[in-house]
Order: C-alpha cells, then structure tokens, then sequence
C-alpha cells in the first residue's frame, strides 16, 4: 500500500498541548482517508522511528516531552545520546527515505531567509531536497521566508517547483506568492507522473506546491 510519511515537530514544538496531538492525529486520519497509510517520523529513544503509534504521537507531544528539535545535523547526535526528537523536514525526508518511503507531506518547506544573502541563513531543507529521493507535498516555502531567492537556490540545486493548479508558487499561507513556479500539474495523474519520472531517473528529490 502507498505509504506518507509525515513530520514531527509540528508535534512538539509547532502548537501547543493539546492541539498539537489533535492535529497530527488528523493529518493521519486525513491520509487515510485518502487510500494511504501514514508513517508520522521521530527519534524515540535513540531509534530512528518511521511510523509512530497513536501513543507514541500522545507522548511525543504531551507537557514535558522534552523532544528536541532534530534536522539532518542533529541526527547523529540524538541516536548516540539514545534522546527523543522531533524531525524536520530536512531529518523527516532522510528518514523516510531510509524506509524506502517516496512521498512526505508538511505544512511548509524551509528556505533562504531575508537578508540571506549577507547571512547566509538558507534551510538545510533545501539541500536534502537536492539529494535525497523523496517528493514533498507541501504549500511551498514559508511566508516570512525570500521566496525568489529559495526558488533560486532551488534551481541551482536541481530541485523541481512543481505548482499545483496555478502558475504562481504558493508560499504556505497565502495562496499565491507572486514568484512563478518552474512548472505546473492541473491532474493527480500529471503530479504523478512528474513524480515517477524524478524518482526513476534518480534525480533526488521535488517539491509537489499545493496552495
């Protein structure tokens, strides 16, 4: 059966208690609903976990929990310490492809921060996009972020923007940033076969932008 796998710190540290538990388990249901099984991602003592149970996701978001917050640097880290954390994009997509999972969904993606091109402060979501074979669905870039400068280091990067039903990128909240996306699927077949033809070719991994 298709498999989504689907981030965790939206979890424990994206909303409070007990929202956070509230909507992760909605996401899963969300999936489900729509013919495929979720595989919610995090570290759990020390293990790499692919598919958290209902009282993993319980305890993972309860008070106190005391996750921390794990990108692809703080992978290592976390496992050899044995701690719990939550994944990023960036460790979500690492992870899920380590299961042979091919498609993630999140809210939003990470990118070049304003300013980025004096600070150098640009997501390490966009650099796991560039290697690693997962396609993620998302409403594209976070808003407060620069979007033609992420589209930019996208490009440079050989990640494809696929928009969905609209020649603009999305930029999470709002439906249309203005930037124009690289490219554009109007069906879930066209989406897909997108899709097939990045992974197949072994080109690392896209961004699927639904507003």
């Amino acid at each position: 059966r298709p498999v989504v796998a689907l981030e965790s710190t939206i979890i424990a540290h994206g909303m409070p208690h007990p929202h956070n538990v509230r909507a992760a388990l909605a996401v899963e249901a969300a999936v489900r609903a729509g013919g495929a099984t979720p595989a919610t991602v995090a570290i759990l003592a020390g293990v790499p976990t692919v598919g958290l149970t209902r009282l993993q996701i319980e305890a993972l978001g309860a008070p106190g929990a005391g996750a921390v917050k794990v990108s692809r640097r703080d992978v290592a880290p976390c496992v050899a310490a044995r701690g719990t954390g939550a994944t990023t994009v960036a460790a979500t997509a690492l992870l899920a492809a380590r299961a042979g999972i091919s498609v993630f969904v999140t809210g939003g993606i990470g990118g070049v921060h304003r300013g980025g091109e004096r600070s150098l402060d640009i997501s390490a979501d966009l650099p796991e996009l560039a290697r690693t074979p997962v396609a993620v669905v998302c409403a594209g870039a976070k808003s407060v972020l620069d979007i033609p400068r992420t589209l930019e280091v996208l490009e440079t990067a050989g990640v494809p923007v696929v928009a969905w039903r609209q020649s603009g990128v999305p930029a999470f909240f709002e439906a249309d940033s203005g930037v124009p996306a690289p490219a554009r699927a109007d069906t879930a077949a066209e989406a897909a076969a997108i899709i097939a033809a990045h992974l197949t070719l072994g080109l690392g991994g896209l961004v699927l932008a639904v507003p």
